[in-house]
């Protein structure tokens, strides 16, 4: 572990601001929720704005030339970043809600009938849900969930179970941000693909943290989000295969996503661009690009190997104390589980718990983390969350179940 930290968390803490100067004292665990930016993707939109500002794909002078390269660079950095041989199958969303609506509206609306089957699971984070409800409401759907088993895994018998010749879509989160586990996802495509049904993979708590390959996944689309990679704000991408691209109508209408446009009716662009109306993120995209480009410098199978040792660590720590509840495998039964520990203190409110862990400069995270289907699973309606990255240190793991403890024992006696 010492090693690893020494090759980890000292060499790229130095690329973090806020783990420099006036802020270094700071402890950041809340990691799933958005991921801290190095200065390389805050020097690239510098850089943009300053020096590059133009519209892409418009403009015949050198300033949109250059953006426009710049802009579809990242979409080729993306492409390769989960192993697509195909750039056109990138399409730039503000987020991977709005990737998954785009899926839900352009092949929900032109694909599904009345009668036929969603299946998602009780894990997933509302922006996987609440699209698949509106949609199965308008098209007269049915809406299924995978339950979740004793360990706090996905319930594989109860996917069988509930997989059926009438299932469309199965929509499922990669590694769950409250629990933590990664779901088995060959397995769901291969058993999705014989019955027939699409799959649809929400990898925002993966991308960053191991090696995704879309081919070996087997799935049809996938759903990221640039802020928890280390990338801007305001900026993801969907991915999709080709042919089930082209077969898609557009999602939203107006400028850039156009062929022809004539009084009485329009013709579309080619992908990606039928899917990209108006004028993009282009700084945003231009700073994804590079901070995909910043993970794959470092290393993802050294990231996710560093931070399965760091978890380990975070799960030993929090087990020596006295009535906290820890929800999710353990990383003795699930090792490639994602690096974070959702839990629960008896009698002590989560938010209370992360109010006086912030005045101890600790952060984490509470509530219910957009899943309250899952959190109602369980009975309880909110929860405390520590979550890291390649940053993070056993120091910092050090000082959190230090100052819980502190705190649980302020509490108890001061109730």
């Amino acid at each position: 572990m010492k090693n690893l930290v020494k090759q980890f968390a000292e060499i790229s803490r130095n690329d973090f601001p806020l783990f420099n100067g006036s802020h270094n004292n700071l402890i950041y665990l809340d990691h799933a929720a958005t991921s801290q930016k190095p200065k390389q993707v805050i020097d690239s939109l510098k850089k943009y704005y300053s020096f590059q500002n133009a519209n892409v794909h418009r403009g015949a002078h050198q300033l949109s030339a250059i953006a426009t390269e710049k802009f579809e660079n990242s979409r080729k950095l993306a492409a390769n970043f989960i192993n697509s041989n195909n750039e056109k199958e990138i399409i730039f969303t503000r987020n991977a809600t709005e990737a998954i609506n785009l899926v839900a509206y352009a092949w929900g609306n032109n694909k599904l009938q009345k009668g036929d089957e969603i299946l998602i699971s009780l894990m997933e984070h509302h922006s996987n849900i609440v699209p698949w409800q509106l949609i199965a409401k308008e098209k007269k759907c049915k809406l299924n969930y995978i339950n979740i088993d004793k360990n706090g895994e996905l319930d594989l018998d109860d996917f069988r179970k509930k997989l059926t010749d009438k299932t469309k879509l199965v929509s499922l989160v990669h590694v769950s941000n409250t629990l933590g586990c990664c779901n088995p996802i060959e397995e769901i495509s291969y058993l999705a693909h014989k019955k027939g049904s699409l799959v649809l993979l929400d990898a925002c708590q993966s991308l960053a943290h191991k090696p995704i390959d879309i081919k070996s996944l087997g799935i049809d689309f996938l759903a990221g989000s640039s802020h928890k990679l280390c990338g801007p704000t305001g900026i993801g991408f969907l991915w999709g295969k080709e042919e089930i691209l082209e077969k898609m109508p557009p999602f939203l209408g107006g400028g850039e996503m156009i062929d022809e446009v004539f009084e009485e009716r329009s013709t579309w662009a080619d992908l990606p661009h039928k899917f990209e109306a108006g004028t993009p993120a282009i700084g945003e995209a231009i700073g994804m690009g590079v901070a995909m480009n910043y993970l794959q410098k470092i290393g993802l199978n050294e990231i996710h190997n560093y931070e399965k040792e760091l978890t380990k660590y975070l799960f030993e720590k929090l087990e020596e104390i006295d009535n906290l509840k820890i929800f999710g495998p353990s990383p003795l039964i699930q090792p490639d589980r994602g690096p974070l520990a959702t839990f629960h203190i008896q009698g002590i409110h989560s938010n209370d718990v992360a109010e006086l862990l912030d005045s101890s400069n600790i952060c984490i995270r509470s509530g219910h983390h957009c899943c309250q289907p899952l959190h109602r699973f369980y009975g309880i309606k909110s929860t405390a969350r520590a979550s890291l990255s390649f940053t993070s240190t056993p120091s910092e793991i050090d000082s959190l179940t230090e100052e819980l403890k502190s705190i649980i024992s302020f509490l108890k006696k001061n109730s």
